[in-house]
């Protein structure tokens, strides 16, 4: 039996975060965030203020623990029959980045797996810009054809592209070609496994999460920039940038908040959903932004940026 524990251990990839005491201390940082989100939805319901009108921490805190509480659920769901959670048990131990939440990783698992959901977020990034090559004479105005051109080249030899530049492409993508209602499938799966959202879904529902998710994304830009940069953590700003996009385990802090400063000036110059009703598009910023988080894939995030942009200002 010793034995056989023995080499469970050393093939379980999550048997360290698993032990008893990290799972105590995990399960007490989940109820906290319980309790907080509680707070504020309490807060939201007794003043009249929506998700757009809390302050930053308010905005991510409630953000993330939706997305902790996702990973719950589907847990939860597949231990309903009899005897399934044994099997749940299973599963985590063998499958820990995808079941289970980061308050019960070890401090070397948080850091390997953003590693590897960068990774994936990487490998969407060629197919990305290829869409963007492919539909340029598509682009009915001129200027924006050159433009976007221009753009692509520059990405294509990893060349950093200026704000202004990505900019200009604001309007490329709130109609044909790139407007998101006008994208096809493939290109909105790619656009998802970007921004690392489930792909296995279908098509209408894909368009719709990820305009919700980069609506969320430019109401935490509009809050972050109303509260400023210079009042977040070192961990908040490395926070920020992964969500947006950059690899920042392998970024000195003051480079991550250079990058964000960058991202923001960007976002800000954008209009959205802020309120649900907007038409403009947050796009740009996944599609031509997000290639620009690491200096070797500057190219393929920019790419992602520009269409994660186009897709609300269609909508």
């Amino acid at each position: 039996m010793g034995n056989t524990i023995g080499f469970w251990n050393v093939i379980s990839p999550a048997s360290i975060s698993c032990t008893p005491p990290s799972q105590k201390a995990g399960l007490q940082k989940l109820w906290a965030d319980a309790k907080k989100s509680r707070r504020i939805k309490a807060d939201m319901v007794k003043h009249n203020v929506k998700f757009h009108q809390l302050s930053y921490r308010e905005m991510e805190h409630l953000r993330q623990f939706r997305r902790d509480v996702t990973k719950c659920f589907f847990l939860g769901i597949i231990s309903i029959p009899p005897f399934a959670n044994y099997l749940v048990f299973l599963l985590m131990y063998l499958f820990p980045r995808q079941l289970l939440i980061r308050h019960f990783w070890t401090p070397k698992q948080q850091i390997d797996f953003l590693h590897i959901y960068h990774d994936i977020r990487k490998k969407s990034h060629p197919e990305v810009l290829s869409y963007l090559e492919k539909v340029i004479p598509l682009i009915s105005d001129e200027g924006l054809r050159w433009h976007m051109t221009e753009l692509c080249t520059k990405i294509r030899r990893g060349t950093h592209p200026a704000i202004q530049e990505i900019l200009a492409l604001r309007k490329s993508f709130s109609n044909h070609p790139l407007g998101m209602n006008q994208l096809h499938a493939s290109q909105i799966k790619a656009l998802s496994r970007a921004m690392l959202l489930t792909t296995y879904l279908p098509s209408p529902l894909l368009r719709h999460r990820l305009k919700t998710h980069t609506t969320v994304i430019h109401q935490l830009d509009k809050a972050l920039a109303k509260l400023g940069i210079n009042q977040l953590t070192d961990q908040e700003v490395k926070s920020a940038c992964y969500l947006r996009g950059l690899n920042s385990t392998l970024i000195a802090e003051e480079r991550c908040r250079t990058w964000l400063a960058e991202w923001l000036q960007i976002s800000c110059n954008l209009k959205g959903r802020v309120e649900g009703r907007g038409r403009d598009n947050i796009d740009v910023r996944h599609q031509l932004v997000e290639p620009t988080t690491e200096v070797h894939a500057l190219d393929q995030n920019q790419a992602t940026t520009l269409q994660s942009q186009g897709r609300h200002s269609n909508h």
